[in-house]
C-alpha cells in the first residue's frame, strides 16, 4: 500500500538506523503535547491540504530511503529562539519502504507519489532477500 498524492522526504540527521529513529521518535523532545512523533521544521508546507490528504514523510537514513510515517497535522509551535515554527506530527507507526539511493539535501523536499518507493511486504527483509543497502544499489542501478 502507498501513501497519498503528495508526501514530505527528509533526511534523519545522525541516525544511522530506522531502529534508532524509533528511538529518538520515543523521546520527549520529539513528541508533540499529545504524544505524538513529530518533526519541527522552519518552513511551513504550502501543499499542507495535499499532505494531510493521506500523505507521508519519507524518512532518508544514511544515504537511503527506507521507511515512512503518515502525516496526521500541521502544529504551529514557538522554538526557544522565539521564531516560529511548523512541527510536522506524525502516525507512530513506522512502515519500511523499498530502499532507494537518495543523494543529500537541506530541509524537506515534496515527493510525488510517482516517486515515492513501495512499502515492503515483509518489514523485516528486503523484497529482494538482499540486504536492503545492496538491493538498493541493484534498484538504482535498474538491475532490480
Amino acid at each position: 500500500m502507498t501513501s497519498g498524492n503528495l508526501n514530505l522526504i527528509k533526511l534523519s540527521v545522525g541516525t544511522e538506523s530506522v531502529e534508532g529513529l524509533v528511538g529518538w521518535q520515543k523521546t520527549k523532545k520529539a513528541q508533540s503535547a499529545d504524544g505524538y512523533p513529530q518533526h519541527v521544521t522552519r518552513m511551513w508546507p504550502v501543499r499542507e491540504n495535499a499532505l494531510l490528504d493521506g500523505g507521508s514523510i519519507y524518512w532518508v537514513i544514511k544515504g537511503h530511503i527506507c521507511c515512512r510515517q503518515r502525516i496526521i497535522r500541521f502544529d504551529a509551535t514557538t522554538h526557544e529562539d522565539g521564531i516560529k515554527r511548523c512541527a510536522i506530527v506524525m502516525d507512530p507507526t513506522i512502515i519500511r519502504t523499498s530502499s532507494v539511493i537518495k543523494r543529500p539535501f537541506q530541509g524537506w523536499r515534496y515527493l510525488e507519489i510517482k516517486d515515492a518507493p513501495a512499502d515492503l511486504s515483509n518489514p523485516n527483509h528486503s523484497e529482494t532477500g538482499f540486504p536492503e543497502h545492496l538491493s538498493a544499489t541493484l534498484n538504482n542501478m535498474g538491475i532490480l
